[in-house]
């Protein structure tokens, strides 16, 4: 393993870049670009290329020093062949990504999905470090999870292991983005919280929020972490709401999968201890008495650097 290598955090609202000391799990430089109003092949690739630069020349570190880029995205991936299948949130399609920038900068690409990256960063140098057998979960604009069993990461058959975003907890309820309705995500992710917030307001519920939304922007975590500061009626209401169905969903895994150690992150968890904090509690109760009693849950501790930093060690964790 040598000493430095590009990870990079491919997600429908942010491409995050960055070079990292492996032999530490430190994030030397690093360069964020919205990918909001990119859509497309052209564009998400012309952004990340432009990152890339950006953050070699930020860093004073020479491409000829950097050992292999590795990449996590958000969407149906082709491991062996570098491609992405499909990624909706960025509309990006059969990209053979790993073609591309192997040609661009002459060194090895190698491709996983978001959240096997975020897993491999944590259990290198995370909540997950000595760890041999645990689920890492994130909450963000989806829901996604990573399985490690005797220390490697679980793939499944069809390499779609841990879509537990996708697990059902209100048959025929809310649509959700992959088509399906009642899925976990539809009612526990950042952007199903965003949405509940936004209907009620528009009904005529009035709420704290309202002073920190900008027009035609996104809620932001921080929003929702000074509304419910404020004691928001709404704001507390809806977060309960999810964090209750989240449980549900971390409950189903406990019983199902029995693991030793949860492991939470994304933006939510980092930012809202009583999301964290009411989730586990009442997982814990909706669990088996004997698997809730063994359960351990952990924040995930590299926050929004567990992509980049697991994305970076992508080829040596595939090499072992």
């Amino acid at each position: 393993m040598g000493q430095y290598s590009i990870g990079i955090d491919l997600g429908g609202t942010k491409i995050l870049t960055a070079i990292v000391d492996k032999s530490k799990g430190e994030v030397i430089s690093f360069i964020k670009k919205k990918t909001k109003k990119d859509k497309g092949i052209d564009k998400i690739l012309q952004k990340i290329i432009n990152s890339v630069n950006e953050v070699l020349l930020e860093s004073g570190i020479d491409i000829n020093n950097i050992d292999d880029i590795g990449i996590g995205a958000a969407g149906q991936i082709n491991r062996e062949k570098g491609i992405i299948i499909n990624a909706p949130n960025i509309e990006c399609s059969d990209l053979n990504i790993k073609e591309r920038l192997e040609t661009e900068f002459n060194k090895p690409v190698i491709l996983g999905n978001d959240v096997e990256i975020a897993t491999i960063g944590e259990m290198y140098y995370g909540a997950g470090k000595g760890e041999k057998d645990f689920v890492c979960i994130f909450v963000g604009t989806g829901i996604g999870s990573g399985i490690v069993q005797n220390g490697r990461l679980r793939y499944g058959t069809t390499g779609t292991a841990g879509e537990i975003g996708h697990i059902v907890v209100d048959i025929g309820g809310r649509s959700c983005g992959c088509g399906g309705c009642g899925c976990l995500e539809a009612y526990a992710s950042r952007l199903a919280i965003e949405k509940r917030i936004i209907g009620a307001l528009k009904k005529g519920r009035h709420s704290d929020i309202e002073n920190y939304i900008v027009e035609d922007k996104p809620i932001k975590t921080s929003m929702i972490r000074k509304a419910l500061e404020n004691k928001d009626e709404l704001v507390t209401q809806i977060l309960t709401e999810a964090s209750d169905y989240l449980a549900s969903g971390l409950a189903s895994i406990i019983n199902f999968y029995n693991p030793a150690l949860i492991i939470l992150g994304g933006g939510l968890m980092n930012a809202i201890d009583y999301f964290y904090e009411h989730s586990i509690q009442i997982a814990k109760i909706k669990s088996l008495p004997t698997p809730a009693e063994k359960i351990r849950f952990e924040k995930a501790k590299l926050g929004d650097f567990s992509g980049v930093i697991g994305a970076a060690l992508l080829a040596d964790y595939r090499n072992i």
